[in-house]
């Protein structure tokens, strides 16, 4: 199903007059039915908000802001004289065309879309939209269709949150779905590419660009890299159909997350082909999973690792797995996705098919995390990092974009520098750094001394005397040479080897953010 006709630029501004005069924001609707509710809301419980806007109806009567908020945020049907009320410049009519909304009779009508606002900060300040995509499970109360388009989940935010924001040229937005990421991305590129291999997808990403006034972003249908070959862009993003789906059983191939492929061929295949699509010095970023195979001898990392060094052009690459589920657990919550339901037959069913794809491959457990690829000014490549940072991180995920940035000037600056180069600098330790000394009962020397930091992923470094007083004394006056001579000379130990031990533990955590160079 295609959005329906007439989508003209005067309709859609009038429906995005009548959203921004009805205050159709976050923080309006969750203050319709307070923190509690808006929180019951998330989880898919939507009683407690309805009863509450209810009550605060019956109060005050309705406003544009309630009717909107019942239609979209609650799926309740709603009079065509509130419907009226809440689109004054579009009108009923133009909503029904627009195939906002449908009539069910009796003079009511209901959503046909999921239409809800999306708020957020970056780099570039705080900002409110309006995201259409399709409705969920709540609002359908059966199983998605398998051409569902996706509005703005927990991986879209993710994603969005791990952005680089500098400044670029192109942008490629790879599977943009309701178009999230593409808009993300119009705030810090001159120009977003945006393909979908569904063309209702594309239909919805580009009214979600009209509706909110963003340019810039270009739209072609495809799939993977085919709409763009032969070019190159400064960054990609992409939450790609990762999901591994067993091609049998009767398994819904649902296109927001299936790319058609046997496991995590899908996420092997962009991670071989993204440097090609690089410009020199294009970031390419993803969130990704994989499969851990055999009886536990092997490591998922290895075989990532494999599939970097296979890339089609050399490239810098960066993966962080955030969570591992085991394969039941895996296949649970992409059927919940879907929108069957626990311990109904169908469920069942899926379950054992997704159960028997993996035992017959051997995998045991499913790995998910972010992937960034660079492709290299010149030379050879300089970054390699494979790591696991699974738990609580040290600051929401949705600013960690600046802090991967961050990180990765600060990993090419000290990496041009020799040691003698590096060391000859000056450094303060990062204002969100802490240190932590654990003793035993008695003891006048600690068993443990750590450095905590409050941002970024939450790093926890252990260190022994050396490096903590190293860092304890980087408070940009001294070059990290001189404290380290200080240093050999009250511990009593040979400046060469003392310097050789603590070079490279200082410049890692120059690349994390606990130290910061001092010009």
């Amino acid at each position: 199903m295609r959005l329906n006709s007439p989508v003209t630029a005067s309709t859609i501004a009038s429906l995005r007059s009548d959203l921004a005069a009805a205050g159709y924001t976050v923080s309006t609707t969750s203050a319709l039915w307070g923190a509690e509710a808006a929180e019951a809301l998330h989880r898919g419980q939507r009683v407690p908000a309805a009863r509450a806007l209810d009550a605060e109806r019956r109060r005050t009567g309705t406003t544009p802001l309630a009717t909107l908020a019942t239609l979209f945020l609650l799926g309740r049907p709603v009079d065509t004289a509130d419907l009226a009320d809440a689109f004054p410049a579009l009108g009923v009519d133009g909503a029904v065309a627009l195939g906002l909304v449908g009539g069910t009779g009796g003079g009511r009508y209901s959503a046909a879309v999921d239409l809800r606002p999306y708020s957020f900060v970056d780099a570039h300040g705080p900002a409110d939209w309006w995201i259409v995509s399709d409705l969920g499970e709540l609002a359908l109360g059966h199983a998605l269709p398998v051409d569902h388009v996706l509005g703005v989940g927990g991986a879209s935010t993710t994603l969005s949150g791990l952005m680089l924001q500098n400044p670029v040229d192109r942008v490629l937005d790879l599977g943009t779905g309701c178009g999230i990421q593409a808009m993300h991305a119009s705030r810090h590129a001159n120009h977003v590419v945006a393909t979908d291999i569904s063309e209702r997808a594309l239909d919805l990403a580009a009214l979600n660009v009209e509706l909110n006034g963003i340019e810039g972003v270009e739209f072609r249908l495809g799939s993977l890299f085919d709409p763009v070959g032969g070019e190159t862009f400064d960054h990609i993003v992409s939450n790609p159909p990762f999901v591994i789906t067993p091609r049998a059983g009767g398994v819904p191939q649902y296109e927001y997350r299936d790319g058609g492929m046997v496991g995590d061929a899908l996420v092997e295949a962009v991670v071989r082909s993204a440097g090609s699509y690089l410009a020199p010095g294009g970031v390419a970023q993803f969130l990704a999973n994989w499969e851990y195979r055999g009886d536990g001898a092997g490591d998922a990392f290895d075989r990532v690792s494999g599939w970097i060094d296979a890339s089609e052009v050399p490239v810098d690459a960066w993966v962080i797995e955030r969570d591992v589920e085991d394969a039941a657990r895996y296949a649970e919550t992409w059927i919940r996705d879907g929108g069957t339901r626990h311990g109904t037959d169908a469920f069942d069913s899926l379950t054992s098919a997704w159960l028997d794809d993996f035992e017959q491959r051997n995998v045991r457990s499913v790995g998910f995390g972010y992937v960034l690829l660079r492709r290299p000014i010149a030379g050879e490549t300089t970054l390699r990092r494979l790591e696991r940072r699974h738990g609580a991180l040290g600051s929401n995920e949705a600013g960690l974009g600046v802090h991967l940035g961050d990180s990765l000037a600060a990993h090419d600056w000290q990496a041009a520098l020799g040691d003698e180069a590096f060391a000859s600098h000056r450094y303060a330790v990062a204002g969100d750094v802490t240190e932590e000394r654990h003793f035993w009962p008695g003891d006048d020397a600690p068993t443990a001394m750590l450095l905590r930091q409050g941002g970024g992923f939450g790093r926890t470094v252990q260190g022994d005397t050396g490096l903590i007083a190293l860092v304890g004394a980087c408070d940009g006056e001294l070059s990290v040479a001189a404290i380290v001579a200080a240093l050999a000379q009250l511990l009593e130990v040979d400046e060469g080897a003392l310097s050789a031990e603590l070079v490279p533990a200082v410049r890692a955590l120059v690349v994390d953010g606990f130290l910061v160079p001092v010009e």
